[in-house]
């Protein structure tokens, strides 16, 4: 048995199967092409962090050597050249592995973002349609882009910086241990305060994290929808009401982050002043006299403390803007983890291929989640080269049974054949050239006219193209663009949403499919466009075999077959002329239609 695919679950689509592979493998699989040069990030890092702090120690060095000249001691020459030869080879190897750990990470980043953005589009050639059928544009864009480039700012910066800030402390803690032991403790101190008040700090942390996270989307959505719907608003007068939702969540968004600023910044304050420069400088410098005073300690070993000890927080600091970045890209990890583990559409059994025009539902079940059934029990022919229409309530599931045809979605039980071959066990590619869909809701490339009616076709020949448009009642605009057929949408090819949908119909008949879904396509269509677009849908429903979903009764009245779904089930079905004399729920429909399209206004309502 079949299920459906899941589609409010970002991570799963498939219910019946296991995720393959699991999200652990995806995620190791992530870095593969890269492995190597994190590796040598590493590495390279290291070395430069290391020698790094080699030219400071250097500084401290020559000061214990030449300062004993001071009192008339001697000087050890030779010495002080090594210290000064192995300070600028250090530099030199310092900026070396710094510039090549920078090339090898942006390198391993771009690397990695062709790799992810190649799997990224590979993957989604292979799910479902129904994945894309509840998800907005923006959910490929976040995956394509945000999430890649939350990898990037992890590959290409963050490990070189983490890798950094831990490196030079401990090489400075290593050599104060070596020199002052002692000094090397106290220099421990604002670490050891630190890291005990960090946590406390973070309590609550992931909690907070994941509301601001909620705010910000929501204040985003806010924004976009008072931005876009600002003409609707100004028209009808409600710029107030709409202002008002936007309003609220920016308060909304402020009084949070200024009480989350609230309820860190005493914690943010103290741990800024027991790592700053000065305090630290003043508290070694107070524990390197109390050690001279103890006689524990010469005067000149108290040097390497105050020179190294500055050097000890700085580095440290920086975590916090690294962490916000490994932060980020652990989301981003999770995000494409989950992508990845969609089940792809399975591929076929048995492959066949149809041999006719017909479509047949056979005892058809439907849930999206694999509990609750949309639909229930369909069973029904369309015969070749007629018009069946679905019709219904909001929610009795008419889109959904237009959808399974072109399989947008694999049905629970039951199948939907089309000239005798299960589209289940049908190939893709062979599926979509025997099945042509025209829904309301237009997807235009921004690319020019051509290339858009050509998308089913690309090797289709100019004068084709033309045909296509001709049908489709769009020739004649397209040619009013400077550009003509070149003319780029978006650009300079601005098309209302009817001449758009004229186009995907252009687009449909340049593929030429025996079988037509139209899904409401021309449901908010004005009276022009949808004149224009009903002229075209009868020349694209000429000699194939149609299904057709409409809220506008009348665009349906010559169909050769009229389906009445109720709560997922088949209700009535009969020609138009059939279900009205039986007086049932079509019947009403059609009353109710027909009263609300011939009301009059009032005498002295007219504008």
């Amino acid at each position: 048995m079949r299920v459906a695919q899941r589609l409010d679950d970002p991570v799963s689509v498939t219910r019946a199967e296991p995720k393959t592979p699991t999200e652990a493998s995806v995620e190791q699989g992530f870095f593969a092409p890269v492995r190597g040069s994190l590796a040598g990030i590493i590495g390279l890092s290291v070395l430069g962090a290391v020698t790094g702090v080699v030219p400071f120690i250097a500084i401290v060095e020559l000061a214990r050597t030449l300062l004993p000249a001071v009192s008339g001691g001697w000087i050890d020459v030779g010495r002080v050249w090594l210290i000064v030869a192995v300070a600028v080879v250090a530099l030199f190897v310092s900026f070396g592995a710094a510039f090549a750990s920078g090339l090898v990470s942006h390198l391993a980043d771009a690397r990695l973002q062709h790799s992810l953005r190649g799997r990224i589009v590979g993957h989604l050639r292979r799910l479902p349609l129904g994945w894309f059928d509840r998800r907005a544009s923006g959910t490929v864009r976040k995956l394509v882009e945000n999430d890649v480039n939350a990898l990037h700012q992890l590959v290409a910066h963050a490990i070189h910086d983490v890798v950094t800030a831990v490196t030079v402390p401990a090489v400075s803690l290593v050599y104060l241990f070596v020199v002052q032991w002692q000094l090397a403790l106290a220099a421990l101190v604002p670490l050891v305060v630190t890291a005990i008040l960090y946590p406390v700090l973070m309590r609550g942390g992931a909690e907070k994290y994941r509301q601001y996270d909620e705010s910000t989307a929501a204040l985003s959505e806010a924004t976009v929808e008072f931005v876009h719907g600002i003409a609707v608003v100004k028209r009808f007068g409600q710029v107030g009401r709409s202002h008002r939702r936007y309003r609220d969540q920016t308060k909304q968004y402020s009084r949070f982050v200024a009480e989350w600023t609230r309820e860190t910044a005493t914690m943010f304050t103290v741990i800024e002043i027991i790592t700053s420069p000065v305090v630290v400088l003043v508290w070694l410098l107070a524990a390197g006299l109390w050690l001279v005073g103890a006689g524990v300690a010469a005067p000149i070993d108290v040097l390497p403390g105050l020179l190294m000890g500055l050097g000890l927080t700085g580095p440290l600091l920086k975590l916090g803007s690294s962490a916000q970045f490994l932060r980020d890209a652990t989301k981003a990890q999770a995000s494409l983890s989950g992508f990845f583990a969609l089940s792809p559409v399975p591929p076929p059994d048995e492959p066949s291929i149809p041999q006719g025009r017909g479509v047949v539902f056979d005892n058809l079940s439907f849930s999206y989640d694999g509990e609750h059934r949309v639909l229930h029990g369909i069973t029904a022919t369309c015969a070749p080269g007629t018009v069946t229409a679905l019709v219904g309530a909001s929610g009795s599931g008419k889109s959904t049974l237009a959808k399974l045809v072109p399989r947008f979605y694999d049905a629970e039980s039951g199948t939907v054949a089309i000239g005798g071959a299960d589209v289940a066990q049908v190939p893709a590619a062979k599926l979509y050239r025997s099945v042509g869909f025209v829904f309301q809701d237009v997807q235009l490339l921004r690319a020019s006219l051509r290339e858009n009616i050509r998308l089913t076709r690309p090797d289709a020949a100019a004068e084709e193209v033309e045909a296509a448009a001709r049908a489709a009642q769009i020739h004649d605009r397209i040619e009013r663009f400077e550009r003509g057929y070149d003319a780029v949408v978006g650009e300079d090819a601005n098309l209302s949403g009817g001449e758009a949908q004229r186009v995907t119909i252009a687009r449909a008949l340049l593929a030429d499919a025996p079988v037509l879904v139209l899904d409401e396509a021309t449901a908010f269509a004005d009276p022009d466009s949808e004149a224009a677009i009903q002229r075209a849908l009868s020349t694209l429903a000429a000699d194939r075999t149609v299904l057709v979903v409409a809220h506008r009764l009348h665009t349906i009245t010559g169909a050769d077959q009229i389906l009445v779904l109720d709560d997922g089930r088949i209700a009535e079905s009969g020609t138009h002329t059939q279900l009205v004399a039986a007086g049932g729920q079509y019947a009403r429909m059609w009353s109710d239609y027909q009263d609300n399209h011939t009301r009059t206004f009032p005498e002295g309502a007219q504008a």
